[in-house]
């Protein structure tokens, strides 16, 4: 199973679900109803989607309709798929998702034969069908944790209760991105070192997040040189003599600040040429200035924030770190707006 959710991690859902399926994946995952609902219409319909954030209220009905696999975790949200599909006159396709640790979402194993047996019964009405008992592990990225062998006795427990009780599932599954690449299957974790799979388990965009820049000098001892952004946070700065900085238009519109990229500030890394240089002060609504260490770079000249990290620039791993977050954030938080080119089509 592919998952595409968050826009593909930011990297365009549509283009990475077809790529994932030449490549050979057989599921796709989303998030959201909305996420796998905007698939099935762009013409993705002849592979199973699973969908597993549903809400109260939530497109049930669309998701019949569509033959969406879709995530029940309780009893409310088995209440809704039921009554959507006596709505709809269609079968539901439904995955029971076990809490076997994680705390986010599933069901309970003592809510466990409740949820089992319900579902069940509606599945002899023909209202639905079990396609699916799966759970989520909670430090998969963190090799021989106490908590992955815990939580894997606990599934199978929760296993076997549904199928002695009459289920029988398309698939089951537990083994997130991190768990993929350090098991042989989910159930023997491979020795890893945990610096090495947090890397391995960050999204590697190959994309480049680039931007065009103008620069501007700055006289010596200039004051307005202490406002590098909003809240005069280098407020002490006397600029040197030919001191150059650059402004980022745009960065708003293109989501660099966002909440934590803006704790990047002072410390988010751009590489302008050939050398990584440093925002200077705050990010700012709609731009940032870099300390350009008194070199002029010609007017146009690329900058990268942030991309795979072979010609030296910074990675989003490199960005999660000076806004003290994770690199999912730094990638999934790029809007809409920012164009999306793909090499090679």
């Amino acid at each position: 199973m592919a998952v595409v959710k968050a826009d593909a991690y930011g990297h365009g859902a549509l283009r990475c679900a077809r790529a994932a399926l030449e490549a050979g994946a057989d599921w796709l995952g989303t998030a959201t109803p909305h996420e796998a609902l905007a698939l099935r219409a762009a013409g993705i319909t002849d592979v199973p989607v699973m969908c597993w954030l549903w809400t109260p209220g939530d497109p049930w009905d669309e998701g019949i309709e569509a033959g969406l696999d879709m995530s029940v975790s309780g009893m409310w949200a088995l209440r809704e798929v039921v009554a959507a599909a006596r709505a709809t006159g269609k079968r539901a396709r439904v995955q029971l998702k076990a809490d076997t640790g994680l705390g986010r979402n599933g069901c309970q194993p003592a809510d466990w034969p409740e949820l089992v047996g319900e579902a069940l019964k509606a599945e002899a009405e023909g209202l639905l069908k079990v396609t699916g008992l799966w759970s989520h592990l909670a430090c998969a990225d963190e090799p021989h944790h106490p908590s992955i062998a815990a939580q894997l006795d606990v599934f199978r427990s929760m296993l076997d209760y549904a199928e002695k009780a009459g289920v029988e599932p398309e698939v089951r599954h537990i083994a997130n991105s991190p768990a993929t690449l350090t098991s042989r299957g989910p159930l023997r974790p491979r020795p890893a070192r945990h610096r090495r799979l947090r890397h391995l388990a960050q999204p590697r965009t190959r994309h480049r997040r680039r931007t065009r820049p103008a620069a501007r000098h700055v006289a010596q001892g200039e004051r307005r040189a202490r406002q590098a952004g909003p809240g005069r946070t280098r407020r002490q700065l006397r600029a040197p003599l030919r001191h150059r900085r650059r402004d980022h238009p745009r960065a708003r519109a293109r989501r660099i600040r966002r909440r934590r990229p803006r704790h990047a500030s002072g410390r988010g890394p751009v590489l302008v040429g050939d050398t990584v240089r440093t925002i200077a002060g705050r990010v700012a609504m709609d731009q940032f200035v870099l300390d350009l260490g008194g070199e002029t770079p010609e007017p146009g000249t690329e900058a990268v924030l942030f991309g795979p990290g072979d010609r030296g620039e910074p990675t989003a791993e490199d960005w999660a770190v000076a806004a003290d977050t994770i690199a999912y954030e730094i990638v999934t938080r790029i809007g809409a707006r920012v164009p999306r080119v793909y090499p090679g089509e």
